[in-house]
């Protein structure tokens, strides 16, 4: 039997039916805070409360394609944005409507702007990350999990360039270290970490207009170099220790 008459005589029904959908785990920094894009569902199950934009992929998308549309779709911001593959959920009962497989991603960008609800959601807002609800489904496992991720790959990839404008200073990049950690560094420490790692970030020859707030030289002006790994890594402060 050859592939067109096995196809001919196959059927999908004998099978348990599985949908597959995607959500979104878009991070940004405003006001100097980590905040994560959430929507407030406009429709069963669980309406009215705030989930992860995602929906349903179409039978003609690929699954990045998906998670763009729907993140443009729910929250009217247009997928210009980072965004790369988190992990997969399937646990059974995580949603009450059928058996439904999730893929999430993870998006980054700095400075991002209010969104605006759209398609079945109630309404779209960023949300401070210590300052959230409970989220539908299992949407609370998802955001944490990739949290972790963002703040892993921080320390070995420079992703934190992602947050900032095309240049940025060295005490910007630190501030993207300090809100996504959530811990404080050492200015002097973080900047001498920051120069020794080859291909981190790369210097522009010019300077910040004025010397900051309290005065003083005007800062270096940085852009992101060509790195794909961190070697020597940053690594978080609680685990520099452990590591000794």
């Amino acid at each position: 039997m050859d592939d067109s008459e096995f196809l001919a005589s196959y059927d999908p029904g004998a099978f348990p039916a599985v949908a597959v959908t995607v959500d979104v785990v878009a991070l940004t920094i405003r006001e100097g805070a980590l905040h994560v894009l959430l929507v407030e569902r406009g429709e069963q199950p669980h309406a009215g409360r705030w989930a992860l934009p995602g929906g349903f992929i179409r039978p003609e998308e690929d699954l990045p394609e998906a998670a763009a549309r729907e993140l443009a779709e729910e929250t009217g911001l247009a997928p210009r944005v980072h965004i790369e593959q988190l992990a997969s959920y399937g646990a059974p009962g995580r949603d009450p409507r059928m058996r439904i497989v999730s893929v999430s991603y993870l998006a980054f960008a700095p400075r991002l702007p209010d969104p605006r609800a759209g398609s079945d959601a109630a309404d779209a807002a960023w949300r401070r990350i210590d300052r959230l609800p409970e989220l539908a489904f299992d949407h609370d496992r998802i955001l944490g999990e990739g949290l972790e991720r963002a703040r892993a790959k921080l320390e070995y990839t420079p992703l934190a360039t992602t947050f900032v404008d095309e240049t940025f200073t060295i005490t910007e990049l630190r501030g993207v270290y300090e809100t996504v950690w959530g811990v404080p560094l050492h200015a002097g420490n973080f900047h001498r970490k920051v120069l020794s790692v080859p291909g981190f970030v790369e210097g522009t020859g010019q300077t910040t207009e004025g010397g900051g707030t309290r005065g003083g030289p005007r800062a270096r002006l940085y852009r992101a170099g060509d790195a794909r790994l961190l070697h020597p890594a940053l690594l978080r402060p609680a685990r520099e220790e452990a590591a000794g």
